[in-house]
Parts: C-alpha cells; sequence; structure tokens
C-alpha cells in the first residue's frame, strides 16, 4: 500500500500526464459550456490528485460527501471512467448535480442520494475503496462523521477532506481542526498541496505540472484539500 507522499504524487503525475491533459481539456470545455451553473470547488492540485489517486488505486465504489454544483462529481466520474470500471455513489442535501453532470460521465456508475448524510447513512456502500469529503464544514459536523461515518470505511481506503488549509492552521471551530487533531491521535500523516500550509510541495508540483505541459484548468487556489488512508478502527 503506497503512502500518499509528494514522491508518490509526483510520480503519479508522470504516469498519468497524457490522461490529465485529455480529462483537463474536457473540464476545461465543460465549464465554459456550464456558465454560471458551475462554479468548479476544486483548484487544479485538488482535482488532479484526486483524479490520480482514483486512477492508481481503482476502487470499485467511490463515496462523494457533497457535490454542489457537480465539479467534483465530474472529476471523479471521469476517473472511473478511464479505468474502465467503477461506481460513485454521491451524496447532498441538494440535488443541482443531477442536472449538471454530462450523462455520457453518469450512465451506468453513478448513484444520487438526496438528503442529509445523518438520514441516509445506511446507503453508504460498506465496500467503499475511496472518501471524499466536501460538505458541511463546521466542526459539529466533522465530529459527526468522524464517528458515524468513518468506522463504515474500511482500513487503508484513500480519503480526501476539502477546505482543510486555508491558512498555515486549521481554523478554530472549524471541520479542519477536528479532522487534524482526529488524525493526529491516531498518528496518521496525511499530505496536503496547501500553499499555505505546505508551499514547497505547491511549488514543487506547480513547476511539474508546467515541466509536463499541463495547462490550468480552473486555475490555482487555494489548494486547502488533504489527502490520507483510513486508519484502522479503534
Amino acid at each position: 500500500m503506497e503512502k500518499i507522499d509528494l514522491a508518490y504524487v509526483a510520480a503519479l503525475y508522470r504516469e498519468y500526464a497524457g490522461d490529465l491533459a485529455a480529462v483537463g481539456k474536457q473540464q476545461r470545455e465543460y465549464a465554459e459550456s456550464m456558465g454560471s451553473r458551475m462554479t468548479p470547488q476544486l483548484d487544479d492540485l485538488e482535482a488532479e490528485i484526486t483524479y490520480l489517486l482514483l486512477r492508481a488505486t481503482r476502487p470499485a465504489v467511490v463515496v462523494e460527501l457533497g457535490t454542489f454544483h457537480g465539479w467534483s462529481t465530474s472529476w471523479i466520474l471521469s476517473a472511473l471512467r478511464d479505468n474502465g470500471s467503477g461506481a460513485l455513489h454521491s451524496f447532498d442535501r441538494i440535488d443541482n448535480v443531477v442536472h449538471n453532470v454530462p450523462p455520457e460521465l453518469a450512465d451506468g456508475r453513478w448513484t444520487f442520494v438526496q438528503g442529509a448524510i445523518e438520514d441516509t447513512l445506511d446507503r453508504v456502500p460498506a465496500d467503499t475503496g475511496y472518501l471524499f469529503v466536501d460538505a458541511a464544514h463546521s466542526s459539529r459536523f466533522a465530529r459527526w462523521y468522524l464517528e458515524h461515518l468513518f468506522p463504515r470505511v474500511p482500513s487503508g481506503v484513500p480519503v480526501s477532506v476539502h477546505d482543510v488549509y486555508h491558512f498555515r492552521t486549521t481554523l478554530p471551530l472549524h471541520e479542519g481542526r477536528v479532522v487534524v487533531r482526529w488524525l493526529d491521535g491516531r498518528g496518521v500523516p496525511f499530505f496536503t498541496p496547501s500553499r499555505a500550509k505546505a508551499r514547497g510541495v505547491y511549488e514543487t508540483l506547480t513547476g511539474l505540472r508546467e515541466e509536463l505541459g499541463l495547462s490550468p484548468v480552473r486555475g490555482p487556489g487555494d489548494n486547502p484539500m488533504i489527502f490520507f488512508r483510513m486508519p484502522q478502527a479503534r
């Protein structure tokens, strides 16, 4: 099982550079065609690293918590399409994503569950192979999913949590602080391309993208997402 760190992520960029270029072109055209109906939430590094980890780990089932307009959903579905296998189960209170995701990405590989995850937890597949979290960012909600959702995900599964490091430290009363403390308490390392938290990582990957000739998709941003592997349940 590969450790999610800079060396691993950089190697994946090189391995899948051609596919990333093709998906980047697709996503630029997708965003342009959607106009005001699409507000991309993930910046390029966050979206691309998510795509790369999905390509490398080839999960049979992905769970996405929080969809908004469908930007992350389309990246995830693109990775599953390019893998030639896998299904995505997305959970959200609002259904904007249903009207936004291209049918050619959704057909045969996507299930959308509308409602609060607290009420639909029983619909989270037991064989989740990748967990993507970008929903409510309160400390209360983080404590809830750490207690109720995370134990349903097998150990070793890659996890992405968005909006953790907009700054060098996590914010008080925020999801990120709760999650990072939870990881620290279990000795679980995480990886982030955050420009504020890990400037060297950000600059290395930005330079690598330029070397590989990858054009901007959404463009640079704060890159606050963290990536880690689910620890064993206590």
